[in-house]
Order: structure tokens, then sequence, then C-alpha cells
């Protein structure tokens, strides 16, 4: 099965139905993906899905309040790292790895620092540490006054010809699913999802006692020259964090993962599996 044939799958927990998607192979430590702001399952690129579901059960689901899932969108990263907690357990998984991205790399950060014996490596894409630098409003509300065709294109990819064009390709293949696709988040999710990326960046670590606290080794991936989350971030987290690689894609915004789809699930090979 692929990200674009799979079927939806309905789990209960903690009052929530959770929306979940699973495929790949059936041994190996299965990684979990945490998906970004205002994301759902179909805001993935399948590329790095399936390239990742090669080798490894690969698991992705909308958190509280998003997509097909019940249940309110928390306007705090903590509740959404709880939430998440709670669809993980109800897996039952004894071991996992964490992939997340944007919004979702801080909720992994804090789930890392919570769940020591149970996730194994984490991946930390496109993300900022407690009190990291953000101008996520500024940077959507420029993206909106473009008129570009799809806002993935100025949000995720550089203005450069190559990113715009890797940027479309992305597009084309989150497009590819056609039946039993996850609705666009309105506001209930976009609202809170800001207030909680704003208030995290707000709250300033100067020790960066948080990142200290990760003791999984971690990948940290970032874009070149991401405008919502600038690349300083990623070399915080680096400095900080005990065992932790650094990995900056060039000519790429915040969507660098899935400007270089194929690297970029490269790279998370030779991490895991290492």
């Amino acid at each position: 099965m692929s990200l674009e044939t799979t079927r939806t799958e309905f789990i209960e927990a903690g009052g929530i139905r959770f929306a979940f998607r699973r495929l790949g192979v059936a041994t190996g430590t299965p990684v979990v993906l945490l998906q970004h702001f205002t994301g759902n399952m179909d805001s993935w690129d399948p590329a790095v899905v399936n390239g990742l579901s090669e080798t490894r059960p690969v698991i992705v689901f909308n958190n509280a309040g998003v997509g097909t899932t019940t249940g309110v969108t928390p306007d705090s990263v903590e509740q959404m790292s709880a939430d998440a907690e709670t669809f993980i357990k109800a897996l039952g998984l004894p071991e996992i790895d964490l992939l997340g991205f944007s919004l979702g790399g801080m909720l992994a950060q804090v789930l890392a620092t919570r769940n020591r014996g149970r996730i194994r490596k984490i991946v930390v894409v496109g993300a900022a540490p407690l009190g990291g630098e953000e101008h996520l409003l500024s940077v959507v509300e420029n993206a909106f006054s473009r008129g570009a065709a799809d806002i993935r294109l100025p949000l995720f990819f550089t203005p450069t010809e190559a990113s715009q064009r890797a940027g479309r390709e992305f597009i084309a293949r989150a497009l590819m699913r056609s039946k039993d696709r996850d609705p666009e988040s309105g506001e209930s999710v976009s609202g809170p999802q800001a207030k909680a990326i704003i208030e995290w960046c707000a709250r300033k670590d100067e020790s960066a006692d948080m990142l200290r606290m990760i003791d999984q080794p971690t990948l940290i991936v970032h874009g070149s020259d991401d405008t919502m989350f600038p690349s300083i971030n990623a070399y915080a987290m680096f400095k900080a964090m005990k065992d932790a690689q650094l990995i900056l894609y060039p000519d790429s915004g915040h969507g660098a993962l899935f400007q270089y789809p194929q690297l970029f699930v490269a790279h998370c090979r030779t991490f895991l599996d290492g």
C-alpha cells in the first residue's frame, strides 16, 4: 500500500476518535509522523512517506480536532503533545521513532522528554525550540498576498525557479489521493495552532533546559532559507541537545523535506537504521 491508497483507520482513546493510516513493511521500529501547522494526513508528501515505508512501518494520523479526528484542537503545544501521546499509547507499540515537521517538531521535543523508554530516536524538521525565533503570522500573511496558485508555493519554497519547480512537483504528488481525503483545516484548527506556536516561541528558555533533557539521538533537518522558523533555530537545537546531527538543505525554505524528498528519505534511513 501507499499513502495515496492505504485506508483510513480509527481508534478511540481519551474520549477522542483518532483517524490514522499505516503502511510499510511489517518489521522494524515504526515511525510516527507529526504534522505541520493546519496540516492533515493528506498534507504529507507521498514521496517521503512511501520512501520511508519501504524499510519500516509508518504511521500518519490527525491529532485532536484535525481532519477526520474528533475533539477540539488545543491551543498549547503541551496539550497537543498529550493528545498525540494518548494516540500513540492506544496503538500499543512498545517502541517508536518520531518524525515531526514544523509544529510537529515542537511536539516531538516534548514527547521525547516524557517518553524516554518508548521513543527511540527523533527527527525534527523545520521546527523551533522552546523560546525560538518565529515569524508565523507575517510569513503566512505575505504568502497570501502573493496570490499564488497554491499557498504552499510561497510558504514552503524559495522564490528561485528550481525551488518553485520542486514545489509544483510536491503539490502534484500531494493531490494524488483521490478518495477518502481529509477535509481542509479551518479557523477551528488554524487559530488554536497559531496561538500554540506563538506562545511556545515566546516562552524563553535561556538555558535550553528542555533541549538538554532530550536523551534520544536526534536528526535535525532545516531549509537554508526558512523564513517561518529561521535556520538559527536548528543550530540552537543542535548545540544544546546531547546527541544531535544537523543537516541544512540548500536553496530551500520551510518545506525542505518536500523539495528534496529522496535525499531526505536517504538521510532518515541512514540515521534511523544506524
